[in-house]
């Protein structure tokens, strides 16, 4: 069955519009969610996260232009694998943490502020899903404010810590962090749907995080502190669909490597 949104760019604040690529899977939800910013009236656009080298989606991206600026939020290639070829296809420059994934492309640090198509977004470092993750704060008319994720928080279930790239106590700091932000700030992820209030989401993730910590010492109690994260895995994720373990493996690792370290 065809997801509703597919093709459709669907309007979420006055600045930013969302276009779901059709790229479904168990990692990515119904797919990944680009993003489209500009100020109303404003004829460019600012696009955050063109996806996968998927050109019938470059193309329906493209065609909400004229694009003046493209972002990414990290190099996994569901959200920059397409990034080189839409910028053959905008002309516009893409600038992003590690600016090794589009050759020419410009680098960003934590906060730094761009501005273009009449937006304004501030940089935040959110590193440990990957180490390049960035999250983009958007001010929206009034006290209105926004924040893209990336896959820092989903719309949807949590995210996965990418050992080795990836890392549990800088993820842990990057929800710290982004639990800090004004309340009732929306935020726009990577993944699923749009949520209303990312200092209330952060907490939960930290609290979720903190759980699964608790129950990753204590299945190591069990198994002993040699245990593997497949061991570990079994045991912590038994009621988990098995097609996730692979990715519950990668957190597992990070968060064996976090507990040896805190140890």
């Amino acid at each position: 069955m065809s997801h509703p949104a597919y093709g459709e760019l669907r309007p979420v604040t006055a600045l930013a519009s969302v276009l779901l690529a059709e790229n479904p899977s168990p990692m990515t939800l119904e797919g990944t969610n680009t993003w489209v910013l500009r100020a109303p009236g404003a004829q460019e656009c600012v696009v955050v996260d063109p996806g996968e080298d998927d050109e019938e989606h470059l193309a329906r991206v493209a065609a909400h232009g004229p694009v003046a600026l493209v972002l990414l939020t990290h190099r996994h290639h569901d959200h920059a694998g397409g990034a080189r070829r839409f910028a053959e296809l905008t002309g516009a420059p893409v600038r992003a943490l590690d600016p090794s994934l589009v050759l020419g492309s410009e680098a960003l640090g934590d906060g730094d502020v761009v501005a273009a198509a009449g937006v304004e977004l501030r940089v935040v470092g959110t590193p440990g899903h990957t180490s390049d993750s960035l999250s983009f704060l958007l001010d929206g008319p009034g006290d209105a404010t926004a924040v893209l994720t990336g896959d820092t928080i989903l719309g949807r279930g949590t995210t996965v810590i990418a050992h080795p790239d990836g890392a549990l106590g800088p993820y842990l700091g990057s929800l710290r962090r982004l639990a800090e932000l004004p309340e009732g700030t929306t935020v726009l992820p990577g993944h699923g749907p749009d949520l209303p209030d990312a200092p209330a989401t952060a907490a939960t993730y930290l609290a979720h995080r903190e759980q699964r910590l608790d129950q990753v010492r204590a299945a190591l109690g069990r198994l002993g502190p040699d245990a593997t994260a497949q061991q570990v895995v079994e045991v912590v994720y038994a009621d988990v669909d098995r097609t996730l373990w692979p990715a519950a493996e990668w957190s597992v690792r990070a968060q064996l490597e976090y507990l040896r370290a805190e140890r």
